[in-house]
């Protein structure tokens, strides 16, 4: 899976997801340790079956090394949208830490609708074709030879 840093896993399919994804590439500053992988990947397919509390799981999850305990730390849903902002840093991090503040029952509440209306928001295949940078690509997990 991954060693060091984190990993984010988001519906390859959905043109909200692929356009989620290109505003990360677009916004992150010089760190450019995040991966990326879609949740039908050989590496999506990997992580579901390690951790079957995801199976419901489809649209972003943050995976991250945790070296103390030899495991992973996995976020979904707001929480993985927060560690994504706080990844950006800048304001995208006064973003995440005043969105902290909102009951997680409540901006999970939002973040579901937001993720059951995804498709509608940006149809499949809208121009939401994600071309990453020869750079990029080689953070993209389900694009790397086996």
């Amino acid at each position: 899976m991954i060693e060091t840093g984190a990993l984010l896993l988001y519906d390859g399919t959905c043109g909200f997801c692929a356009k989620s994804i290109q505003f990360v590439l677009q916004r992150e500053r010089r760190r450019r340790t995040l991966r990326f992988a879609s949740l039908d990947s050989s590496v999506g397919r990997e992580v579901r079956a390690q951790y079957p509390e995801l199976d419901r799981v489809d649209s972003v999850v943050w995976i991250e090394a945790d070296s103390a305990a030899r495991d992973y730390r996995l976020y979904v849903r707001s929480e993985a949208v927060f560690k994504v902002l706080k990844y950006l840093g800048g304001i995208w991090t006064a973003f995440a830490v005043a969105g902290a503040v909102i009951p997680r029952s409540l901006r999970d509440w939002v973040y579901d609708f937001v993720a059951r209306n995804r498709h509608k928001i940006i149809p499949r295949g809208a121009d939401s074709c994600l071309l990453p940078s020869p750079e990029q690509r080689t953070r993209f997990l389900d694009t790397l030879p086996s």
